[in-house]
């Protein structure tokens, strides 16, 4: 609530404004009827209107970036419902085809078997080749990554990656 103090420094600066302002001349008024008009309409662009318009010139272009990350989505959805709609793989040619897959990428890499876990040790690979192993490994022997402790380095990856060899019957 407000005191009558308040009220009536309110009251004696109203009364005080409207004699100034009776005071101006014509011209006086209107200029700062002009003014006041220019800053209400100033504020309106600055607050509701430029936010606004910057907002629309810009969904175009976050809306295409978003159906694009919607269809990579969709994609990556596909691909893991393909490779849940494939058949096991025997172990046998799951161990074949993991062989094989680590032998193309030459003597910087050591394939060691363990039940049904493999470890793959690598020095020196470059990511094309390691990324062109990880297809073959999914998609020949149905293993999948468990474990990975990659380095890059100058000469390529570094490390060991552990693969479950579960995707495969014995």
């Amino acid at each position: 609530m407000t005191s009558p103090s308040k009220t009536a420094q309110w009251q004696a600066l109203k009364t005080q404004a409207k004699a100034h302002w009776e005071g101006l001349g014509e011209r006086e008024r209107l200029a700062l009827q002009l003014v006041a008009w220019i800053l209400g309409a100033l504020l309106i662009w600055l607050l509701a209107v430029k936010p606004g318009l910057r907002t629309l010139r810009q969904a175009p272009e976050q809306m295409a970036t978003l159906e694009a990350q919607l269809q990579d989505m969709q994609a990556l959805a596909l691909e893991v419902r393909e490779l849940r709609a494939t058949p096991t793989v025997p172990a046998a040619l799951a161990v074949q085809a993991l062989q094989a897959a680590s032998e193309h990428l030459g003597p910087g890499a050591k394939l060691s078997l363990n039940g049904d876990r493999a470890i793959l040790n690598l020095n020196g690979i470059s990511a094309p080749a390691l990324q062109a192993w990880l297809g073959e490994v999914r998609s020949a022997a149905r293993a999948k990554p468990l474990e990975a402790k990659l380095q890059r380095g100058p000469n390529g990856y570094s490390g060991s990656i552990v693969l479950s060899l579960n995707g495969a019957t014995p």
